[in-house]
């Protein structure tokens, strides 16, 4: 018995450490997600930073069953995400990989739900528990834009109504109306779809997912279900229009997705807003064929911090093997050749954590997007400086290495401290101590070739970051 009271202790104690070394921030513990006084960010009720930090897991309810689930959700956690984009529904039917179906052309869901059994709906409820315990929200795309003429205002009402009398209560739901689709396209089904969620689940922050290279503000930003706008820059490189629509900027700007945070803040009243979907790592240059370039890490780096930089609140991450779980037998969309589970070593996918890590190094809700900070004639295209700044930090990322000037007058401080940080892996080389004026910075990088750093600046007075420190250290 005593034999047995020790095994049973011991066992406890290595549970017990074993926990401890894989403790999960839940950030709802500050409570909900609520737009920030500015109305810039995402913050929570409390008043904590939320940097929204997302991966296209579009296809994950219908290929992963339960066990991968957790498996994949406990990568993402560790690789630094919190919030994993999924579409609920993407056609009618809809099944998961158990066989079930998740909806009906009638839209009457108490047909579709399996009470006990690995339904689509409880299998969705699993995939949100799991998500919840690693600290993850999940971004629900209610249905594809795809399946938009298959319903009606009353079928999205019903739809809206299920889901969010069926989600109120979990604390790691974020909305998403639309599904790479226009705005312009029968608004006034998602506006009942939108309209019912919100009636039945006030809790929730809901945004609108449009098609490539527009932005949710050109249509929705006077809803009141939209606290924050959402663009798609898409996987089109600088000239690779093809004739196929409407762009929501110029001609030859199309990997400029800076310019999409400009235009939807121009928008009043004004919103946070986020690229919800930039290139993917490892997919055709233009989607469509098999011999054109892959986006790779270094491209899905400067879609970030591009976007981060001129103001967005968090940023989404694609992954062309991951977004559909790719696996042997099954059938792969834009070209897609290695397993999912591979790509989770793919280098874009765990250096994006980094950019959290420096955002949330700072004072959050101050920063802003301010061009000013780069003194003299800035770049085009890849030699475009982007600059974010505080009253007393700021930041700008150089993609491909050339010198820059930078307005040290621009925060507070009469000497600041100068370090860069490689994107690549969070490490830091403190530069000195430099005196309040236009300063040009040179890198020994070989241009365009991985070159792509980051200056920090900070008021002398400030600990932000200890000269001695060699690495971003993780915060939330």
């Amino acid at each position: 018995m005593r034999k047995l009271f020790v095994l049973t202790f011991l066992m406890f104690l290595a549970l017990t450490a074993s926990a401890q070394r894989e403790r999960v921030y839940h950030p709802w513990q500050n409570g909900k997600l609520v737009v920030s006084k500015n109305s810039r960010y995402l913050v929570h009720e409390n008043g904590t930073p939320f940097f929204w930090l997302g991966n296209t897991s579009w296809l994950l309810p219908e290929r992963l069953n339960r066990d991968e689930v957790g498996y994949y959700l406990g990568l993402e956690r560790k690789a630094g995400y919190n919030v994993e984009q999924i579409q609920v529904l993407n056609g009618i039917p809809t099944f998961n990989i158990y066989g079930h179906p998740g909806n009906n052309a009638e839209f009457d869901f108490s047909k579709v739900t399996k009470e006990g059994v690995y339904g689509y709906w409880e299998h969705m409820d699993y995939i949100i528990d799991v998500a919840a315990r690693n600290g993850i929200y999940i971004a629900m795309d209610c249905i594809w834009g795809s399946q938009l003429s298959r319903m009606d205002e009353a079928k999205a009402a019903a739809y809206g109504k299920f889901l969010g009398e069926r989600y109120k209560d979990k604390p790691n739901i974020i909305w998403m109306i639309g599904g790479d689709i226009r705005g312009d396209r029968s608004p006034e089904i998602w506006d009942a779809l939108a309209r019912a969620i919100k009636k039945y689940d006030p809790n929730h922050v809901m945004t609108y997912h449009p098609l490539g290279r527009t932005y949710s503000a050109k249509w929705f930003n006077d809803r009141e279900w939209l606290d924050f706008n959402m663009f798609q820059s898409g996987h089109r490189r600088y000239g690779q229009r093809n004739g196929d629509g409407d762009y929501s900027i110029k001609e030859n700007t199309e990997e400029d997705n800076w310019r999409y945070v400009d235009m939807s803040f121009a928008v009043k009243p004004i919103k946070p807003v986020i690229d919800g979907e930039p290139s993917y790592e490892d997919i055709p240059q233009g989607l469509h064929n098999e011999n054109e370039p892959r986006w790779q890490d270094y491209d899905v780096r400067r879609y970030a911090y591009w976007s981060v930089f001129a103001g967005s609140f968090g940023h989404t991450y694609g992954h062309n093997s991951i977004m559909q779980f790719l696996r042997p037998g099954v059938g792969g969309s834009f070209f897609a050749k290695k397993p999912w589970w591979e790509a989770m070593n793919d280098p874009g996918l765990n250096q994006m954590k980094y950019l959290k890590w420096l955002i949330l190094a700072f004072p959050f809700t101050e920063r802003i997007g301010d061009q000013s900070v780069i003194a003299g004639q800035n770049g085009e295209r890849y030699d475009r400086v982007i600059a974010t700044r505080g009253n007393d930090y700021l930041l700008a990322y150089n993609y491909s290495g050339k010198p820059m000037q930078i307005d040290l007058t621009k925060i507070s401080g009469k000497k600041k401290n100068v370090w860069t940080m490689n994107p690549i892996d969070g490490t830091l080389k403190y530069l000195g101590e430099y005196d309040n004026k236009i300063t040009e910075f040179v890198y020994d990088g070989a241009y365009l070739n991985n070159s792509d750093r980051v200056l920090i600046a900070v008021d002398a007075t400030k600990n932000y970051i200890d000269k001695s420190q060699t690495k971003l250290i993780e915060k939330w």
